[in-house]
């Protein structure tokens, strides 16, 4: 009985600052795996169900709204978890966010309704748009109680409503998609789950944290849309070359197109999973470095660029080599088309890999206007390259610009870091790892393809060539790197 009370102290209450990053980390990080993984396989469903064009159709929604959203989000989220997190009581400024919430929701619908008859021809599509629209900005609220837990350290109630919507949104969206399969009811779904996980988030703050209740404080308004227009211009910038492809694929009516794209590029964003845990697990320290030690910090730096590169390149290296099984084994054959855009795609991953340490050591070293301008200029190219390829090759031109984007980012980073910051490039250490990480890539390409031969499962070749992979990387870097290049890892 003592160990169960530990075990509930530990994860259920605030006990240290040690502890306290330690539970928050882990209730995020089971969340955010088993709720990605979840949603990912309803998509994949869906795309199965109802084909490319239908698929298409919903995507393309979702990326429109996507893109409108942040005028409803207004970068208000972290502003709030810093506000609050400051100061214990400030029930009285909740209450004019949630007005204010309320205010932004019901002006980014109107932007929703009107709009959507620009950009979608056929009545089904706006009827998918403004029901998805409907979804987000109910999502919006319960991000607003989200920041709130974040500022009050307590991210498992985080991590239990986000688990509980996405419940929600599989066995509603599976229901639809046994029964009703359209693009419209599956959109349905998405509102139905998003009410029901608003009325628990609304019921569970009003009797748990404190009751809830509007107030009009234009001051409170005025006060907090200074402080988050900045982050909201940012993710303005942001959100626009995330959805722009899908979103000119959609609105010049390659709806089959897009249904292709997606698929594709939902994998590729599965994928990048492993990036946010490295990048969250060096984060903290090297904001702490930061402050303490220049060497400590480059050599943390050191660790994340080298761990980075050793998964971008078997990750880039595998999802060309095993496109099209993956490709036949989450989706129909009708998504044929989706195997090229995948082995394009997979480059922008590799991309993000390998950019990330240089954004976290930007933002870390306080030079977060860099980081701006990079996101508004990669917008700004990625409009004009989709506007110039997505006409002439579709769905390939657009994973093209997305690929050209963030190889131009990360360009740009290296570049802002070198000429910004006093870090050093750990030149021979890059080196190494890329040469030890490429001759270990071909070994796992000769035995991915000797198991092809043979026909094994794709759920079996995947941690088969990893485990390859990872066992000759081990070797040649102990036996070989670490013997005649010890100074390059000092």
């Amino acid at each position: 009985m003592q160990y169960v009370n530990e075990i509930k102290t530990f994860f259920f209450q605030n006990t240290s600052a040690k502890q306290t990053i330690f539970k928050n980390t882990f209730w995020l990080s089971v969340s955010t795996v088993v709720n990605k993984l979840l949603a990912l396989a309803l998509v994949i469903y869906a795309a199965r169900v109802l084909g490319a064009e239908e698929y298409g159709q919903f995507t393309f929604a979702l990326a429109f709204v996507s893109l409108l959203m942040i005028f409803a989000t207004f970068g208000l989220q972290p502003i709030v978890t810093r506000e609050f997190a400051r100061e214990e009581e400030k029930k009285e400024e909740f209450y004019s966010i949630l007005s204010l919430k309320l205010v932004l929701a019901f002006c980014t619908f109107l932007l929703i309704l009107a709009t959507s008859f620009f950009v979608a021809q056929a009545h089904e599509i706006r009827i998918v748009i403004l029901a998805l629209g409907l979804f987000f900005l109910l999502n919006g609220f319960i991000g607003i109680c989200y920041s709130f837990f974040h500022a009050r350290q307590k991210m498992e109630y985080e991590a239990w409503f986000e688990t509980l919507q996405t419940i929600l949104i599989i066995a509603l969206g599976l229901f639809v998609l046994f029964r009703f399969p359209s693009p419209a009811n599956l959109s349905y779904a998405y509102v139905a789950a998003g009410f029901v996980s608003l009325v628990a988030m609304f019921a569970f703050f009003h009797f748990k944290i404190f009751p809830l209740k509007l107030q009009w404080d234009f001051l409170v308004w005025k006060k907090f849309l200074k402080m988050a227009w900045p982050l909201a211009l940012i993710g303005l910038f942001g959100v626009i070359y995330s959805y722009t492809d899908s979103v000119m694929l959609g609105a010049w009516n390659m709806l089959e197109e897009t249904g292709w794209y997606n698929a594709a590029y939902k994998i590729v964003t599965a994928s990048l999973v492993p990036m946010g845990f490295v990048g969250a697990a060096f984060y903290p320290a090297l904001s702490k470095f930061s402050k303490e030690s220049a060497m400590q910090l480059q050599r943390a730096w050191n660790h994340e660029l080298e761990i980075m590169i050793v998964l971008a390149l078997p990750l880039v290296a595998g999802g060309m080599v095993l496109a099209s099984n993956i490709i036949y084994s989450f989706y129909s054959v009708a998504f044929a088309p989706s195997i090229l855009a995948l082995q394009i795609l997979i480059l922008t991953a590799g991309f993000v890999f390998l950019y990330r340490p240089f954004y976290d050591v930007l933002i870390v070293l306080n030079q977060q206007t860099k980081t701006f301008w990079i996101t508004v200029a990669g917008a700004l190219l990625n409009v004009a390259l989709n506007l110039i390829l997505i006409p002439k090759y579709s769905l390939y031109g657009a994973a093209v610009a997305t690929v050209a984007t963030h190889f131009l980012v990360l360009l740009a980073m290296l570049f802002f870091v070198k000429r910004f910051t006093s870090m050093q490039l750990p030149l021979l250490r890059i080196l190494l790892a890329f040469c030890i990480s490429s001759a270990s890539v071909s070994v796992m390409y000769v035995g991915i393809r000797y198991l092809l031969a043979y026909n094994v499962n794709l759920f079996l070749l995947v941690p088969a060539g990893a485990t390859l992979y990872f066992l000759v990387f081990l070797f040649l870097r102990k036996y070989v790197a670490l013997r005649f290049f010890k100074q390059a890892y000092a």
